[in-house]
């Protein structure tokens, strides 16, 4: 294992540190709990829209909190749920009186997690609603859909939901549209690496040299297949295909796009593999509205791209139009 890094059991605490310095005017730590608030939360009269999961995702998820997206983000050890003080503090810090969404992925230890502090928060007299993301094809049938893993779907949640929330929405209206993302969203990856977790020490699953893991999790979960290497444009179309398939799109429907990092891919990959969607849609007669290409939602140092599609109507085309401000997107 070669990382920058001091003891591996202080990573997450030193990062934060130094992400409060670099960012303080959109974030700020809390006193009493491992969670990161916007700087000028609560913000009164709005509701609440927070996050959290495990560290190692960057930006993901701190990178998001800011106007027009994340009020608080639940901040846990790498790849491993926050405990529900942080996510109950992190509401506590976020509600200016008109309740609170949580959005999060369907993993056991947030699912539970998240559950007990939407019943403590409740306890205190604030309202929750919860949106679990399960946009992962590649992690279960579509007849079982509810138990697929939220992966970088969830940016598009948190980008719409945030904005519904800046414009006034209600806690209904708000917990709407992040449900309807949810259900119109879909997502594969596939990976050239594993990566490593610090305090563990080794990979997460072991790839010949001319192997990929097709389907892998941004935790590092095995994939559904290891498959021989293929071009940019094949594995792509296979990603793509799939996709389409599973919601299903169709000729005529109008999308949002992410061609997503893991990690340790760089930006001319990416760009390569958005080339090959944008051919592929076409042809389907699929109309890409809004692109996004980088790294929104890594998992450490893994080699690897996930594809997200999202079919849009003209509110999550607005939402999503909306501006934003955060440390790691701004619109």
């Amino acid at each position: 294992m070669k990382k920058f890094i001091n003891d591996p059991f202080d990573v997450v605490d030193e990062m934060l540190d130094g992400f409060v310095d670099v960012y303080g005017r959109y974030v700020r730590k809390l006193p009493n709990a491992r969670a990161l608030v916007r700087a000028d939360a609560p913000v009164q009269g709005k509701v609440g829209v927070i996050t959290g999961g495990g560290s190692g995702h960057k930006p993901a998820f701190i990178g998001f909190i800011g106007k027009g997206m994340l009020d608080a983000v639940a901040v846990g050890e790498i790849f491993t749920s926050p405990p529900p003080i942080s996510v109950v503090e992190a509401a506590k810090a976020a509600h200016g009186g008109r309740g609170v969404l949580f959005l999060l992925g369907n993993y056991s230890g947030d699912v539970m997690n998240f559950g007990l502090a939407a019943d403590m928060c409740r306890e205190e007299g604030i309202q929750i609603e919860q949106v679990i993301a399960t946009d992962d094809v590649g992690s279960g049938s579509k007849e079982r859909a509810s138990n697929r893993r939220g992966v970088v779907g969830e940016f598009f949640a948190w980008k719409i939901a945030g904005a519904k929330a800046e414009e006034g929405g209600s806690l209904q209206e708000v917990t709407a549209v992040a449900e309807k993302v949810n259900r119109l969203t879909r997502t594969l990856g596939v990976a050239l690496t594993p990566c490593t977790v610090p305090a563990k020490g080794t990979p997460t699953f072991i790839l010949a040299e001319d192997e990929m893991e097709y389907a892998v999790g941004h935790h590092g979960e095995p994939g559904t297949a290891k498959v021989k290497m293929q071009k940019a444009d094949e594995i792509t179309e296979r990603m793509v295909d799939e996709i389409v398939h599973d919601l299903p799109f169709h000729s005529g429907d109008e999308v949002a796009v992410i061609v997503n990092g893991l990690g340790g891919t760089p930006q001319l990959e990416l760009f390569i593999c958005y080339r090959r969607v944008r051919q592929l849609l076409d042809r389907k007669g699929i109309k890409i509205v809004k692109p996004f290409v980088g790294q929104f939602f890594t998992a450490l140092e893994m080699a690897g791209v996930s594809v997200t599609l999202m079919k849009l109507d003209e509110e999550l085309k607005a939402l999503l139009s909306a501006s934003a401000d955060t440390p790691c997107f701004k619109q």
